[in-house]
């Protein structure tokens, strides 16, 4: 009885390290969008979202790591109460504001929006306090173990997921094939829209592309984020009617002028292939062009104001 009673909080510790870990790796998995929901709060620009979404992933699977090897029982039990007691703030902050998207806890494997998810902290938070008395297990190496927990986790989430705009490999490339692309601006349906005057951002993408939904997600957040003109950006979309209806609901992106185009065969050959093709256009003349990984903030914002 004695040793039921000895082993049932160890058991619940693991389960509890466990769950930290498999929520970092559905993190992981769904990094991308993970990115954009910590810059949907604004608290950070884009490129320190990066970086923040990947702190937030290495302390959780450190945390889950520490708990798993029930080592150090005292250091990870408080911070595991202290990250815990953290996301809860945010998500009580959530509510205050009135989101109910999903909080990304476990990626986009498991949806939960704010209230579900602070029932499910209170939930971790009680059962933490369950196993508060713990005895460790005493090792030698247990501060070389806590070591090599932080640098495999660190190494891990950034080889998994290298960050946008820090990386070399993501560095912008010509997609956009002027000449084609100035003929559709002066031809229907585009030519209606003025988009030669003045600065304008044109944005191409399929209704069904994931990056694309992604891509307006985070024009639209910066579009709120700064104030500049809704009538100076234009989606210009390959796909059906039905089709931009879900984009919007699956974006989460604000409604800005559209364009459903006719020709799905030019509008690939003036992107080359690629979705989604963001650009600023000042005058008829193309100053950037985006893809969905080397969106720049500053230089959108720049180029706005």
């Amino acid at each position: 009885m004695y040793k039921a009673k000895a082993i049932v909080p160890i058991v619940l510790k693991v389960l509890l390290g466990l769950i930290f870990i498999a929520s970092a790796i559905l993190k992981i998995v769904d990094m991308d969008r993970f990115e954009i929901y910590i810059y949907s709060y604004h608290f950070f620009s884009l490129n320190f979202s990066f970086l923040v979404a990947r702190a937030a992933i290495i302390l959780e699977l450190v945390l889950g790591i520490g708990l798993v090897s029930n080592i150090s029982h005292k250091l990870f039990w408080w911070g595991s109460m202290a990250m815990l007691v953290g996301y809860t703030l945010l998500l009580i902050y959530a509510l205050i504001i009135g989101r109910t998207d999903n909080c990304h806890c476990f990626g986009d494997f498991l949806q939960f929006d704010p209230k579900q998810s602070l029932i499910k902290n209170g939930i971790l938070i009680l059962l933490f306090l369950l196993i508060y008395r713990v005895k460790e297990w005493k090792t030698p190496y247990r501060w070389l173990i806590l070591c090599l927990a932080v640098v495999a986790s660190t190494i891990g989430v950034f080889v998994a997921s290298p960050p946008d705009n820090y990386t070399p490999a993501y560095a912008p490339e010509q997609n956009l094939q002027i000449e084609l692309f100035n003929e559709m601006l002066d031809e229907a349906p585009l030519d209606s829209l003025h988009l030669k005057e003045g600065k304008q951002i044109i944005c191409f993408f399929s209704t069904g592309c994931e990056y694309c939904q992604m891509a307006a997600r985070k024009l639209s957040l910066m579009q709120q984020f700064y104030g500049f003109p809704a009538d100076r950006i234009t989606y210009v979309f390959m796909g059906s009617e039905e089709g931009i209806t879900k984009f919007y609901e699956r974006s989460e992106s604000a409604h800005y002028r559209e364009v459903l185009y006719p020709d799905v065969v030019r509008l690939l050959k003036s992107v080359n292939g690629n979705l989604p093709v963001i650009v600023l256009l000042e005058d008829g003349a193309v100053v950037h062009e985006y893809g969905f990984r080397n969106m720049k903030e500053e230089e959108i914002k720049t180029y706005m104001h």
